[in-house]
């Protein structure tokens, strides 16, 4: 069946959607031996597809993970830098992953790898409004004026963030443990939203997205996901779409 290229390519988990785009205005694509141009379709089952030349595979079996990455890890699959990766964890599975997402260098906990391009963009796509989940651990003890501004947005160097949710679940005399549910994926965002009310983050530990919990899995540990954690994403849209008809 035909399709749009960026979509084939997304679907055989070359690359996200929108990577694919970038590929395909780069001339990186051909089609039956000409070079490929933005809003070409094509039928993976018929035509000849390269991407630098190579033919990309036939549809494979799709895959999706959860992955417990560890602190010191970098969540992609290559590092200039030549620190361990994402990558280091999947030798023994065939299939070629991709993190869905990042996690920060210095955090921990849940991330989803997959080959299924359009999975991908269901959690990233900034409409999706997709929830996660941390476990955050602070420097001193939040006021509720200051979880006031957390949960009301705070302008960072890039923008002013989204509404967010934020409760105690735990402190000392010198630290706080915060649950704390974001929709957005701002680089470092949680941390830069701490650092701005002066409480720098100790720990930090994403252990849900959505209906993916990262339960007792030990870091650098993975599980497939079930069947009813898939739907669970796909079923976000459509209540992001109930709750805005709401408002």
């Amino acid at each position: 069946m035909e399709a749009r290229l960026q979509k084939i390519l997304s679907d055989l988990g070359m690359a996200s959607r929108r990577k694919a785009e970038e590929m395909i205005e780069e001339g990186r694509v051909t089609v039956n031996g000409k070079t490929a141009v933005l809003g070409m379709k094509a039928d993976p089952d018929i035509d000849h597809i390269k991407v630098d030349g190579k033919p990309v595979k036939k549809r494979e079996a799709k895959i999706y993970l959860a992955f417990h990455k560890p602190k010191n890890v970098v969540s992609t699959l290559e590092d200039p830098q030549e620190r361990p990766t994402v990558k280091d964890y999947l030798k023994k599975i065939r299939f070629r992953l991709y993190p869905v997402g990042r996690l920060d260098y210095h955090s921990e906990g849940l991330l989803l790898l997959t080959n299924d391009g359009e999975f991908t963009n269901m959690v990233l796509h900034p409409s999706r409004k997709i929830p996660k989940t941390y476990h955050v651990k602070v420097k001193g003890v939040l006021e509720e004026e200051e979880m006031e501004r957390f949960r009301s947005g705070i302008k960072l160097a890039d923008g002013m963030t989204q509404p967010a949710k934020i409760k105690p679940i735990g402190k000392t005399e010198a630290n706080s443990w915060l649950e704390v549910i974001i929709t957005e994926g701002k680089k470092r965002q949680i941390r830069r939203m701490m650092e701005s009310l002066g409480h720098p983050v100790m720990k930090l530990q994403r252990v849900q997205i959505d209906g993916i919990k990262l339960g007792n899995l030990p870091p650098g540990h993975m599980r497939p996901l079930t069947v009813a954690e898939i739907e669970s994403i796909k079923r976000a849209g459509g209540r992001e779409k109930k709750e805005a008809a709401k408002r």
